[in-house]
């Protein structure tokens, strides 16, 4: 049980680490737009300074506490470690890539930016260790509602986009791709880490070796 706890949280951290590179590398390709809650944070850090991630993690503490409110349940330990890491990696990796000048260039960054950012985000949804803010929020609004939930999802993207936009975020054709392809990008990609999270809880060698490295520690 204890290897299996290890090896699901290992999934959410590395999933947050690469989704953070995704969007950071969308971000430095942002001549192609970026997607709905980054043209709002960005838009937010053009009015009002701070710097992105910054503006990630309050956003989603002002969710997070405006589902506390609403549904009564305290936040699970994802949720809150998803707020704050996606945003320290965030910042960390705009300050580590480089900015790229050329429109082809930014045209690659944006388009691998994609690809890891679907990747990341099947790798820590595949851990299964709780939703992050803003899917806890959607979750909220629809059982309140009873709306279904492509409603109330796509209607929080076209409001955060739009915030976004007005603040001045970057919006381009590559939101509106992030907005039609990035779900197909997970859906292809959750299948193959939910499988490799199974082989890994499942294997045997794996267990061996945490084991004895465990001993090895007493």
């Amino acid at each position: 049980m204890r290897r299996e706890f290890i090896i699901r949280w290992t999934f959410f951290t590395i999933g947050l680490v690469i989704l953070a590179l995704g969007v950071a590398f969308t971000i430095k390709g942002k001549v192609m737009g970026i997607g709905p809650w980054d043209v709002f944070h960005y838009g937010l850090f053009k009015q009002l300074g701070l710097s992105i991630g910054t503006w990630s993690i309050i956003t989603g503490i002002i969710i997070i506490l405006a589902t506390w409110a609403g549904t009564k349940t305290p936040p699970k330990a994802g949720a809150v470690l998803n707020m704050l890491l996606l945003g320290v990696f965030i910042d960390l990796f705009n300050a580590l890539l480089i900015t790229p000048q050329s429109f082809l260039v930014q045209f690659m960054f944006f388009v691998i930016g994609v690809i890891i950012l679907g990747f990341g985000i099947s790798l820590y949804v595949s851990a299964d260790v709780g939703a992050g803010p803003r899917d806890s929020l959607m979750l909220l609004i629809v059982e309140k509602t009873g709306w279904s939930i492509a409603f109330v999802r796509n209607g929080m993207e076209v409001a955060v986009f739009l915030l976004g936009w007005l603040l001045g975020g970057p919006v381009g054709i590559g939101t509106v791709f992030i907005a039609l392809f990035l779900g197909k990008i997970i859906q292809m990609t959750l299948p193959i880490c939910q499988k490799w999270l199974k082989h890994l809880i499942e294997n045997r060698l794996l267990h061996i070796v945490i084991r004895r490295f465990r001993i090895g520690r007493l």
